[in-house]
């Protein structure tokens, strides 16, 4: 009998294992849990309420990366500014660049605004190109399929039941982009600018045409001069919709609203940025606030 019992315990945790995967941001851990389902544990290590270049490097961190089968960053040099000491700290060699344990999402996705040369004179540019592609909807079904190849290499026991999660999230996910294609012909000839340069991806995937950003260059604080410039391209332009992120300060939009009778919209980043508790969510309200 305890042969048996011992035996079905067994049994039962191959069955049930837990993948502990974590993620440096919030919309690839959605993903990760859709196509891991109960077969994985899922940690996400920035809080998508604050700026994702600048997360404050805790010691809290450096547990959850010790213990993780994977880690799963957005790559593009995004994490550079954080992650690089925790994994130092963490001496998880699993999870280390280039090991079994590492998926970098930004090798797999097309990037844009990638710069001809790379000097501090045009800011806190990305070398590799703009990191924020997770804002396209689209691109949703490209990191499904890099996880769900990933989560079968690390835990190739439930191959078939990753590929069926995929296959399962893939139909969904499909349906869900042609109810907001349709919604999105409603915002033809739409202007924009934008605080910084985080949603280019989603303004390109539906051609909405972005004015410029607030910010002057990439992480410079907006001066007096950029934003005098940037109302007069608004008015000339007819720019009446301000996207905002939940982290910059909302001062200066406030400003150049007043000026040009703009609308200043907030726009999450992130998942959960302002409270979006599914990917659907999420998206929904880029999509609404963008329209609106």
């Amino acid at each position: 009998m305890q042969k048996i019992i011992l035996l079905t315990v067994l049994l039962t945790s191959l069955l049930f294992a837990s993948v502990k995967v974590d993620t440096t941001y919030a919309t690839a851990g959605a993903i990760a849990q859709k196509i891991g389902g109960r077969l994985v544990h899922v940690t996400v290590l920035a809080s998508p309420k604050y700026d994702p270049h600048f997360i404050t490097p805790k010691p809290s961190l450096i547990a959850k990366l010790r213990h993780a089968d994977l880690l799963i960053i957005n790559g593009g040099g995004l994490e550079l500014g954080w992650l690089p000491p925790l994994l130092r700290a963490a001496n998880n060699a699993k999870i280390q660049n280039g090991r079994k344990g590492f998926l970098d999402m930004s090798h797999y996705v097309h990037m844009i605004n990638v710069p001809s040369s790379v000097s501090r004179a045009f800011g806190d540019i990305h070398a590799q190109g703009n990191p924020h592609y997770a804002t396209d909807p689209y691109v949703v079904l490209v990191m499904a399929k890099a996880i769900a190849q990933k989560l079968a290499e690390i835990d190739p026991v439930h191959e078939n039941i990753y590929q069926e999660n995929l296959e399962k999230f893939t139909k969904e996910w499909k349906k869900y982009l042609k109810n907001l294609d349709a919604k999105m012909l409603t915002c033809k000839e739409k202007k924009v600018v934008q605080y910084h340069r985080l949603f280019n991806y989603f303004l390109r995937r539906y051609n909405i045409k972005s004015y410029g950003t607030i910010e002057p260059l990439p992480g410079i604080a907006p001066s007096s001069k950029h934003t005098i410039e940037l109302i007069n391209i608004m008015k000339d332009n007819g720019v009446k919709k301000i996207l905002q992120d939940v982290y910059h300060e909302r001062k200066t939009a406030k400003f150049i609203a007043q000026k040009t009778g703009a609308k200043v919209v907030i726009i999450p980043h992130d998942l959960g940025a302002d409270g979006s508790k599914t990917l659907q969510e999420f998206y929904n309200k880029i999509a609404t606030r963008i329209c609106q």
